[in-house]
């Protein structure tokens, strides 16, 4: 694997016929991507953009290395998430989230398939990995009906074709997610039908010199969108009449401006409203001299997620001595499991040692220690000890893998909760931390 101290390249300012990250410079192009804002703050930080064309190919190679590994013969995704990762083309992602219009197959030999909303052919045409186009891929209620189980069988037949042609004889095939009608369709056209998020998951885990460059932009506009949060914040809840969801806004605002795509979740939060955790931002008027805390889950730049989280205190007077005692119990959680991160540490390593959460903060502790995260949250998960299944989580951190390291200090019966969360490149020899933005110090005492 090529170093990531390797990977960095000059933006040449010269090649105006393409942008930093080697994509066409087409103001009417059909690929989404980041904006000029980004692309100059990002120059001006001295980051480098990912090269999006070896991007596209390390993960193409990746997942059909897996293939080959297992000896399965082809994977067929319908959530967009995986098909994002191997192709790098979107489609109404939300949308396509619960009405599964889309779906991709690449098979062993690396022949990839994408079947594609009818309407739209010309969304994955930027992508030369993309072999073959085909539509026919919906087969759920809402558009087929009580014709469901016939278009599904339709659909398994273009994926017998393929596979015949590019699996030979193989005729096990791995599916993430796919509905009832479609997997019986599958079966009955003679195949071994196998889990492919194992396929999928792990090969997204182990990010690629590309990626990770894409992962640092991200994380800058992600964290550019969040001081453009604070600064609203602090200027605009002491005049009164400001809610969480506007506070909220600001982040969505400051990530669809600089080219990002979604947020996954209403983790926003003020005042006693933090404690117990979980409950989403809604119309709430937040209060001068109150926490505010949130939990990005961002989909930005490049459709890379920045999963952070900070707990701010708002107003000219002091935190109680409580907030500043579970403020700095936080800090050391994060701190000291973070410090644990290395290549070869297992799972169960990092399950089971690492700081240990007071008691009184035991019961709504957080439901991971760590997770995964790339395009989304993703594997592995790393549980606290007392949710531990011998079985479940039986590996160990490789380079390039991306893990956030989560705290939620949140007593028991209180009044406030701090929530801190930072995300973490496992390096060759060690870690580093992608996220850089800073802690309240009024809430460090």
């Amino acid at each position: 694997m090529t170093s990531y101290a390797e990977t960095r390249r000059k933006i040449d300012p010269a090649r105006a016929d393409r942008l930093a990250d080697g994509t066409p410079n087409d103001n009417d192009r059909v690929e989404i991507g980041p904006t000029q804002l980004a692309f100059g703050e990002w120059q001006a930080a001295g980051l480098v953009p990912p090269d999006l064309a070896k991007m596209r190919e390390y993960r193409w190679r990746r997942l059909t290395q897996q293939l080959i590994n297992r000896d399965v013969g082809g994977v067929l995704m319908f959530d967009p998430l995986n098909i994002r990762y191997v192709t790098d083309t979107t489609n109404m992602q939300l949308w396509n989230s619960h009405n599964p219009f889309r779906a991709c197959l690449l098979c062993a030999d690396g022949h990839m398939v994408v079947w594609e909303y009818k309407q739209a052919p010309f969304l994955v045409t930027f992508n030369p990995l993309v072999a073959e186009l085909r539509h026919g891929a919906s087969f759920f209620y809402n558009v087929c009906g009580d014709a469901t189980a016939g278009d599904a069988k339709a659909f398994a037949g273009q994926v017998d074709e393929v596979m015949r042609a590019h699996a030979g004889t193989n005729r096990r095939l791995a599916v993430d997610k796919i509905m009832v009608h479609g997997l019986r369709a599958l079966e009955r056209a003679g195949f071994e039908v196998l889990e492919g998020e194992v396929i999928t998951e792990r090969a997204r885990a182990v990010k690629g010199p590309d990626e990770i460059l894409a992962m640092r932009c991200a994380a800058y506009a992600c964290e550019s969108a969040i001081a453009g949060m604070e600064a609203f914040t602090r200027e605009n809840v002491p005049k009164g009449g400001v809610s969480e969801d506007d506070i909220w806004a600001e982040l969505h605002k400051g990530n669809i401006r600089r080219g990002g795509e979604w947020i996954e979740t209403r983790l926003l939060a003020s005042g006693p409203r933090t404690n117990p955790w979980f409950q989403e931002c809604g119309p709430r008027i937040v209060q001068n001299n109150e926490i505010v805390a949130f939990d990005t889950d961002l989909i930005g730049s490049y459709g890379i997620c920045i999963d952070i989280s900070r707990t701010w205190w708002v107003g000219d007077g002091r935190p109680t001595n409580a907030m500043i005692s579970a403020m700095n119990h936080g800090m050391d959680h994060i701190r000291e499991n973070m410090a644990m991160l290395k290549p070869g540490v297992t799972i169960k390593e990092l399950t089971h040692n690492g700081h240990q959460l007071d008691g009184q903060y035991w019961k709504q502790k957080y439901s991971c220690k760590m997770h995964g995260v790339g395009l989304c949250d993703e594997w592995p998960f790393v549980p606290y000890a007392d949710a531990w299944v011998d079985g479940a989580f039986e590996v160990a951190l490789e380079p390039g893998m991306v893990l956030c390291v989560e705290a939620l200090v949140s007593p028991e019966g209180g009044n406030f909760s701090i929530k801190l969360e930072d995300q973490v490149l496992i390096t060759e020899t060690g870690f580093e931390n992608l996220t850089k933005y800073p802690f309240d110090p009024r809430l460090l005492g």
